[in-house]
């Protein structure tokens, strides 16, 4: 009657890494990925800046500070184990206003409390790490790393043993008593005892699909990237002082496992859930977002934050402003356009930013319905987490 035990909607790293710990914690267990794409990692995985994160940034106790400082570790394991390029670096966090001494400070103290060693540096040893950084004062993350997630994405599914199909895109899900059936656009129907939601950027629709309400819209923010003309530029890492009111980290500086350096992303609203340019729009997607109460909240109290973004959008001279405040020496001239990412951030009704991962559950139904970064530093630990309530559910 079934054709799989569980079926993982979304091939993306959490839910490549889903398949990978269902298989792992209870052998036998038939597993099923459906991925609407032609390869796994095409979004959100294949579009980030591959670092690595230390888990610093993100609230004590929270899922993001738990599952980062794991999965930073258990990621460099995994990359070792499967020969997958990777690279413990290090990074620098740096204040350039005295506005910002005061939260850096707070990060160091918060660094503590999620068991990170941190180092506090003055402006010489900034220059020891980064002779063309300048700061008042930062801080050294020394567990920080790059590596590439596409290449993690596709030893897990290999790993997995799982049945992976691609070209899978869900549009019909009836959920029964015994089990769940899933319809794609081609025409191909699917039946498992419990169904996993890890659709990304599409989450939300997944769980309404299924007849869950989400409680939540995906409202999408696009990143956009420059990288150096001379990366000889940067050695490692950089990053400015967060604002914690945002879920974004701000413009930084990433020396990738390739050995350019990205600069970026700022966060401006997309226009569509795969929205990777102002050209991309989709009328349906944009009204939905348009739609949700919570959109207009976040334009309301977040314009001022907005309209800078959106001016480091439209203006590469505003862009170069912006990491000059890290790297003096750039120039426009210095800076070439790298590819854009698409951030898959949860809002609530009230406009509220979700700060953490979410995974809700209803019968036979998993849905992870907020993870963006560091959810692929995390997301071993994240695919054990949501096995295991898979499981409870067989």
């Amino acid at each position: 009657m079934f054709d799989c035990d569980v079926l993982v909607i979304g091939g993306g790293i959490v839910g490549l890494s889903t398949a990978y710990a269902l298989t792992r914690a209870a052998p036998g267990t038939r597993v099923t990925v459906l991925e609407k794409e032609h390869a796994p990692a095409r979004h959100q995985t294949g579009r980030n800046s591959g670092v690595i994160h230390s888990g610093i940034y993100y609230r004590p106790g929270s899922l993001k500070a738990r599952f980062a400082v794991e999965g930073a570790a258990e990621m460099v394991k995994f990359c070792a184990e499967w020969g997958i390029p990777h690279e413990v670096t290090g990074k620098l966090v740096v204040a350039t206003s005295r506005e910002e001494l005061p939260r850096l400070h707070a990060l160091v103290q918060r660094g503590r409390e999620n068991g990170i060693p941190v180092r506090e540096l003055g402006p010489a040893q900034i220059s020891e790490y980064e002779p063309r950084v300048r700061g008042l004062a930062a801080i050294h993350v020394g567990t920080t790393g790059i590596c590439d997630y596409t290449a993690v994405a596709k030893q897990l599914a290999d790993a997995s043993g799982a049945r992976i199909l691609y070209g899978a895109e869900v549009t019909v899900i009836d959920r029964r008593p015994w089990g769940v059936a899933v319809r794609t656009a081609d025409g191909r129907v699917v039946r498992a005892r419990v169904l996993v939601n890890c659709a990304g950027l599409h989450c939300d629709r997944i769980a309404r699909l299924a007849g869950d309400d989400p409680g939540m819209r995906i409202v999408p923010f696009r990143g956009e990237y420059y990288e150096l003309a001379d990366p000889s530029l940067v050695r490692g890492l950089v990053y400015p002082v967060p604002d914690p009111a945002f879920p974004f980290l701000g413009v930084h500086l990433t020396r990738g496992i390739d050995g350019g350096v990205h600069i970026g992303p700022n966060a401006v609203p997309a226009l569509a859930r795969e929205g990777y340019g102002w050209s991309v729009v989709r009328p349906r997607e944009l009204g939905a977002t348009l739609a949700w109460p919570g959109s207009w909240a976040i334009a309301r109290d977040h314009w001022r934050y907005g309209a800078g973004e959106l001016r480091r959008s439209l203006s590469k001279r505003a862009f170069t402003e912006a990491v000059r405040r890290l790297l003096p020496v750039v120039e426009e001239s210095d800076l070439r356009r790298a590819a854009p990412g698409v951030r898959a951030q949860a809002v609530l009704r009230d406009g509220t930013l979700v700060d953490d991962f979410l995974i809700r559950e209803a019968v036979r139904t998993v849905h992870v319905l907020n993870a963006p970064s560091p959810a692929a530093t995390a997301s071993l630990p994240i695919g054990r987490e949501v096995a295991r309530r898979a499981l409870e559910r067989l």
